[in-house]
């Protein structure tokens, strides 16, 4: 193997703007080199900076920064600047998080910005999502003696999500409760080659959720991951990952992209499942009617005011 091969594999096993960074550095001018270094030792601080204002703390003009920026192989300083949230959002703790957000966004912008980034993270997902893998994990899924949902801490209502929609379309679902670790791998006792888990988990990374997957793999079961990136340690014990744009608002991970693939999941299970899923819903709706699980309730316009009307079986 030559020094550029090693240099270019050493590079790939580190976050992709740090590789970039590396890979390119001994051909930069001294100005990107001073910007290099900067960022290598400084992204935390970086990430907040337009480029203006990273060329005047670097003390190049804004323009270096820009060609820097394109120099490296994203579009334009935006392109680089998402790069280093990357980076910077695995190392943040939630209060550096929220500073991140709130120095780029005001007060007034705030709701549109959120609503325009969830729908530039479903259509990443959109282009980037592999269409075999999820054909693979909804057969996967379809021939499994007992699935197995996992989602800890922002995850779980994901998990609780799915596996409710499952349980409509199937009668082998369990949702782990993960009050503790030594609970999961109690529910997961007798998992094997015929059984399959989904672990759900986005960064920060739940470990308890990494070592179910591992016990699971042990086992030999089949494991289907969600997760937001091939490089996720999630994707360490998988054979199936589906792949979804997560990204850090304020304090919260975004999950829309994620749902959305959930949603997908779910409808494509049910093509394949139709005649069983509309026994089921007939059955339930009369459950529902005779047990009177939604409210017949109506709401009337009486004149300016809205009044309840109750139907009356």
């Amino acid at each position: 193997m030559t020094n550029k091969e090693e240099k270019t594999m050493k590079a790939k096993n580190k976050n992709e703007l740090l590789g970039r960074i590396e890979e390119r550095y001994e051909k930069m001018s001294k100005g990107q080199k001073r910007l290099a270094d900067y960022i290598v030792q400084n992204y935390d601080k970086a990430v907040f900076l337009t480029a203006a204002k990273l060329g005047k703390v670097v003390g190049v003009s804004e323009s270096t920064v820009v060609r820097f920026a394109t120099e490296l192989g994203y579009k334009g300083y935006p392109g680089f600047q998402h790069a280093l949230e990357e980076l910077v959002r695995h190392k943040l703790n939630s209060i550096q998080r929220m500073e991140v957000t709130y120095g780029r966004i005001s007060q007034s912008e705030i709701l549109a910005s959120v609503l325009q980034s969830d729908i530039e993270k479903i259509r990443l997902t959109l282009g980037a999502i592999d269409q075999k893998a999820f054909e693979e994990a909804v057969d996967t899924i379809l021939n499994a003696r007992k699935i197995f949902v996992i989602g800890i801490r922002s995850c779980a209502p994901l998990a609780n999500f799915l596996s409710f929609y499952l349980n409509l379309i199937l009668d082998n679902v369990v949702l782990i409760h993960t009050n503790s670790s030594s609970e999961i791998f109690e529910q997961m006792i007798r998992i094997d080659e015929k059984d399959v888990v989904i672990g759900i988990s986005f960064p920060r990374y739940s470990m308890r959720t990494l070592k179910a997957l591992e016990f699971a793999s042990n086992r030999k079961a089949k494991v289907i991951t969600l997760t937001d990136s091939v490089h996720s340690p999630m994707t360490l014990y998988s054979s199936c990952n589906l792949i979804a744009r997560s990204d850090m608002a304020s304090i919260v991970d975004s999950l829309v992209a994620p749902l959305s693939v959930v949603n997908a999941l779910v409808v494509a299970l049910c093509m394949k499942k139709q005649n069983e899923v509309i026994k089921t819903l007939e059955t339930l709706e009369e459950i529902w009617d005779e047990y009177q699980v939604y409210s017949g309730d109506e709401l009337n316009q009486v004149g300016d005011r809205m009044e309840l009307s109750y139907e009356e079986k």
